[in-house]
């Protein structure tokens, strides 16, 4: 009789604190970006060009970002039963290269290097029922001595279809493909000027 009355308020102790925890005992939901929805111009690959994708320390986590704009914007929080499959800027990077026909920085002898930049990648919260992606950051053309060739600052918005993780994920993945988009386009026009001479054969 003991014994069960001891088991019995254990299992309790710990039905407490799965409620307690955010999203309560569900399982723990692991996300990437799944396929592209926005397809980039079609680019042969390359090896002129390298892809290095940088974001700050705090970042080098596989939490799920978000901020309550609304209420405390200053404080970041994570999700506690999601998180990505891997460090955001190793995500970030993988998707680039798909989309942009890039070789990762590191990988041979590339005559520039695009270096991304990240500053904030997170959901945002404009009220409890609605909240967007944000991607904000930076873009530098480098040459083979790491000179600059030319800059490209970017910001990225995106609506979230839903106010949870999920919804901040397809947000925040249709960002990363808006960026892959901006950055060809901005790679054409590079090009076009002559700034960019140094990376073609």
């Amino acid at each position: 009789m003991k014994r069960t009355a001891v088991l019995a308020s254990c299992l309790l102790l710990v039905a407490c604190y799965a409620g307690g925890k955010r999203g309560g005992d569900s399982a723990l939901a692991v996300y990437d970006f799944g396929p592209p929805a926005i397809q980039s111009p079609a680019l042969p690959r390359r090896s002129e060009m390298a892809l290095e994708v940088r974001a700050p320390l705090w970042m080098d986590s596989m939490g799920i970002e978000y901020r309550l704009d609304y209420s405390d914007p200053a404080r970041p929080r994570d999700y506690t039963r999601a998180r990505w499959a891997g460090p955001p800027a190793q995500l970030i990077q993988q998707r680039l290269v798909q989309q942009l026909g890039l070789m990762s920085s590191g990988q041979g002898k590339a005559r520039c290097v695009l270096r991304i930049d990240i500053d904030a990648f997170n959901q945002v919260f404009d009220d409890p029922a609605s909240s967007r992606g944000q991607l904000l950051g930076s873009a530098r053309l480098l040459d083979r001595s790491r000179a600059t060739l030319a800059t490209y600052d970017f910001k990225l918005e995106k609506p979230a279809p839903s106010a949870d993780s999920r919804g901040g994920v397809a947000a925040l993945a249709a960002a990363v493909d808006q960026l892959a988009a901006d950055l060809a386009a901005w790679e054409r026009s590079v090009a076009g000027s002559g700034k960019g001479a140094a990376c073609s054969g």
